[in-house]
């Protein structure tokens, strides 16, 4: 990977602000001059991570996972350093300066191609668009759209587009721009046997973006008048192909749209296709996203986790989305969601409405695009608030997935809600939908906790221990020594000042002496002028250590060692040096009774002139203190 340059990655931690990073992730709260929010990296309801503005540290007092803002967004994002780096490069404005390396070369060159190819998507976004909305070619396509009940507003807003019928369009286009034959036939919009050709054509285009709002995908529906028709045996959708810049499971459908509204809230709705999000937005519910293609996956739940905390899934009525919704449920408690199912129904439209007239039968009405198309935006934003919790659901689709009038079909309707048990991170939670579960098919309770417990799924409990207790974070203690050390790591401007006055032959801590190795590690790899900053990622990957890094880190985000730091050292480097001359004084008077015992050594003369020295340090500190 190529190195970057000290001083890029220096400025981009003093221009950054660490209270507006982690907010993308986490809603923070101010209290007492801190920023409180509920950490992104387990389940908890009490608010125990913390951001420490000043200092750019961030730590969970709960799970004690804690570190330098570049750490979170590395953590969050799932980037390597560089690629963290250059993501909060692009949001302060910062140009990045590359050391020279044997790979710097070839890393630039794969970032620019990602960006290249994120210009690329946001152009071709940008034809499609307007060949929808202003050419002859795409009428068939913009009446569609308009009839399914989606406003203009809603067409700008997701970008929708529309792929004219030549295959060969887009290609000639592109390749006129000056795009060059070689980076089309990468860019996933082509077929790999026929470079010319697009994957897409006489289609209705989703543009699919990141959560940056980067263009990074398109799905493709085709229409019924187009030559390509179901009918033609053409897939209805289409997809792009995974890419550098996508991958389709960490990936939601209008995640950028939704991110403020499901902060807000606190929740999200998932939806199956690109055309049911749009109608949800269009309803006015706009905390709405939805898979691309696959299953709801833990990557795209871990991906909502960072800022809800329930998950509503309004999947399609029939067979396929109901066991969908099954599997999106375990997905969502397995990655510490809470889940919810929309069951409201269809909800009561205008019977007047022309539309109404052509629905046969309520029960055809199986998504949200059916809801507003035939029934209008108030039906379908009656029909988002009726829901149930995921259990009630289970339990009900149980109950009409086994005959439950017979003892083989309750112990399959009992065995079918196992696997959500498994889920629940509460011995508590699980006892109670134990006992409601021999409720809701007439069985005795200790039946289903003994098929449970023989089931091979029942939950050991070992893996909802903290690390704490499971033992993979040992305690750490403050003691005079480790808070010199500490003092000086969260102000490193400090760093010749302990220099000048300690040596670590001094210490008698193993932690301290730890840290004091990595602060001179680090002092002697910095210029100077690169010494003034604040506690760096550099700095805490040089502590070894995991227990007392994580100590480090706390002590760092607790604020409590940036007020008046030079005051804090003079008075920890006091007690240091007091301590170590009470040491040595208990040594010296130890081993003059040892010489009276006739135990050989320095001679009684040379110990005595040496405390004397001591009685004296130690009394310039009483009257010091006095």
């Amino acid at each position: 990977m190529a190195r970057i340059a000290d001083v890029t990655i220096q400025e981009i931690n003093d221009k950054l602000d660490a209270v507006a990073v982690v907010n993308d992730y986490v809603r923070l709260e101010k209290k007492s001059g801190r920023y409180w929010g509920c950490c992104p990296f387990h389940n908890e309801k009490t608010p125990s991570f913390t951001v420490n503005p000043d200092r750019k540290l961030y730590y969970c007092f709960g799970c004690h996972k804690g570190g330098t803002i570049i750490d979170f967004v590395m953590e969050m994002d799932k980037l390597s350093f560089v690629e963290a780096i250059e993501t909060l490069a692009r949001k302060t404005g910062i140009e990045i300066i590359y050391e020279n390396s044997g790979n710097t070369g070839q890393d630039q060159q794969v970032a620019a191609q990602k960006d290249a190819l994120y210009e690329l998507y946001r152009r071709v976004a940008g034809s499609f668009f307007h060949i929808l909305t202003e050419k002859p070619e795409g009428r068939t396509a913009l009446s569609y759209v308009l009839n399914r009940g989606i406003s203009r507003e809603m067409i700008e807003r997701f970008r929708l587009g529309f792929a004219p019928a030549d295959r060969f369009w887009l290609f000639r286009f592109l390749e006129g721009k000056g795009y060059t034959r070689e980076f089309l036939a990468s860019s996933g919009l082509f077929s790999p046997k026929n470079p010319g050709s697009t994957l897409f054509s006489g289609r209705l285009m989703f543009p699919i973006a990141d959560r940056q709002g980067r263009i990074v995908a398109f799905g493709g529906r085709i229409l019924e008048s187009s030559r390509e028709a179901p009918s033609s045996g053409a897939p209805k959708y289409i997809n792009s192909p995974e890419s550098d810049i996508y991958k389709k499971g960490q990936t939601l459908f209008a995640i950028d749209l939704a991110i403020p509204e499901i902060r807000r809230s606190r929740e999200a709705y998932i939806a199956e296709g690109y055309m049911d999000v749009i109608a949800l937005h269009e309803a006015g519910i706009l905390n709405a996203a939805a898979p691309l293609g696959t299953a709801f996956t833990d990557d795209q739940a871990k991906l909502l986790r960072r800022w809800a905390e329930r998950i509503n899934l309004l999947f399609d009525r029939d067979e396929a989305g109901q066991t969908a919704a099954v599997k999106a449920i375990l997905t969502c408690r397995r990655n510490g969601l809470a889940a919810a199912v929309v069951d409201g129904g269809q909800g009561q439209g205008n019977p007047a409405d022309p539309k109404a007239a052509d629905l046969k039968d309520p029960a055809d009405l199986k998504d949200p695009a059916d809801i507003l198309k035939y029934l209008g935006v108030e039906a379908l934003q009656r029909s988002a608030k009726c829901i149930i919790n995921d259990f009630e659901y289970l339990v009900r689709r149980a109950g009409t997935l086994f005959d439950v009038s017979t003892s083989g079909g309750k112990a399959q309707a009992v065995a079918f809600l196992f696997p959500y048990l498994e889920t629940l991170d509460s011995e508590v939670s699980r006892d109670s939908c134990i006992g409601d579960i021999a409720d809701a098919f007439g069985v005795e309770r200790q039946a289903v906790f003994y098929d449970y417990s023989h089931s091979g799924n029942q939950h050991s409990g070992n893996d909802h221990i903290s690390l704490r207790q499971a033992g993979w974070i040992q305690s750490v203690k403050m003691n005079d020594e480790l808070f010199l050390l500490v003092v000086v790591l969260v102000n490193p401007r400090l760093v010749p000042k302990l220099r000048s006055n300690l040596s670590i032959e001094e210490l008698t801590d193993p932690g301290a002496k730890e840290l004091f190795i990595a602060l001179e590690e680090w002092f002697r790899n910095k210029a100077p002028g690169e010494r003034e900053g604040a506690l760096s990622r550099d700095l805490l990957s040089r502590i070894q250590d995991e227990a007392l890094r994580n100590f480090v880190i706390e002590q760092g985000a607790s604020g409590a060692f940036s007020v008046d730091p030079e005051a804090l050292f003079e008075d920890s480097m006091k007690r240091v040096k007091r301590k170590r001359l009470e040491r040595r004084q208990t040594e010296i008077i130890i081993e003059l009774r040892s010489q009276r015992s006739g135990t050989t050594g320095r001679s009684p003369d040379e110990l005595l002139a040496e405390k004397v020295l001591i009685d004296a340090e130690l009394q310039k500190f009483k009257e010091a203190k006095g």
